[in-house]
Formats: C-alpha cells, sequence, structure tokens
C-alpha cells in the first residue's frame, strides 16, 4: 500500500513506483488530485518536498475509501448478521462495517482504527461511548439491547440456577 511505502523509503520513489504500478502518469495524477501539474513533476523529480496537504491528496487518490460507512465495535457475533448492511440516511447510502472487539483495548483500537478508516460515525456500546466520544471527531452512536434480548438472557441463567 501506497501510504506504508511512504515510510519505507523517500516519497519521490514511492510515488514513482505507485504510477507504475497503476500505470498512471503524473499529469493523470493531478487530474484526480487537483494539485498543478508542476507541483507533481517537481516532487516526482526530488526537486521539492511534498507538503502534508500535498501528501494527504495523493493518498487519497491512491488508497481511497470505498464508500461512505458507519462503523460498528462489537464482538463477531454480531458482526456477522449486519455487517455489510446499507442504510438510506438522507438519501445518501451508507454501508456497516464491523469491527470485532472483545475487550476494552479492542475496543478503543477499533475506534482509532475505524475513525482512521474514515468512518462517518461510529456505534458502541454504551459504556464505551463517552470514551471513545473523547478520542475520535464523528459522532458516537449506543447500542441498546431490546428488551426482548435482555429476557432471553435472564431465562438463559434461570435455566443454569
Amino acid at each position: 500500500m501506497f501510504e506504508q511505502r511512504i515510510f519505507e523509503t523517500d516519497f519521490k520513489t514511492a510515488l514513482s513506483e505507485e504510477l507504475d504500478r497503476r500505470g498512471m502518469t503524473v499529469r493523470q495524477l493531478a487530474e484526480a488530485t487537483g494539485i498543478p501539474p508542476v507541483t507533481l513533476y517537481k516532487i516526482s523529480s526530488g526537486e521539492r518536498d511534498p507538503r502534508l496537504s500535498t501528501v494527504r491528496k495523493i493518498v487519497r487518490v491512491f488508497s481511497p475509501h470505498h464508500g461512505k460507512f458507519i462503523a460498528l465495535i462489537a464482538a463477531k457475533f454480531l458482526l456477522d448478521e449486519i455487517e455489510g448492511t446499507k442504510v438510506d440516511i438522507g438519501g445518501v447510502e451508507y454501508r456497516i462495517k464491523g469491527y470485532t472487539a472483545n475487550s476494552l483495548d479492542d475496543c478503543i483500537l477499533a475506534a482509532v482504527r475505524a475513525r482512521y478508516d474514515g468512518a462517518a460515525g461510529i456505534i458502541c456500546a454504551p459504556i464505551l461511548a463517552s470514551l471513545i466520544e473523547r478520542i475520535v471527531d464523528v459522532p458516537v452512536a449506543i447500542m441498546k439491547p431490546e428488551m426482548d434480548a435482555v429476557f432471553i438472557a435472564v431465562d438463559s441463567i434461570a435455566k443454569r440456577l
């Protein structure tokens, strides 16, 4: 991946490799990013180091997020049932993307990863919401279990008593 390669070598080399791999020209990249071609030619020749804003634009083209999504942090069994579901919010289609978590640490890491991946929002357990809201800059909502789920759990415990 391009965004990893730029940390393993110099930016000029990573950019050249990615353009070659994609069969893309500097001019095509300029059109896709909105960066002036002359700027990209200077960066690709090593004449100039890129600004952070330039790097971000290039990374967005080479590593696009696949559509808009809302992250759901939960146990795997729940994600298996709902992941990939699409919802329409104000005429915009979002998909649900699952992030498996089985501990508090997993949940925190999942929230950071989801935000890094481009989540429009994060759904998590009530006990985590206030913590996650302090970590990410997207809306956070809680999952409240249906009362039927609570009664099913009570029945399960009752059978074992």
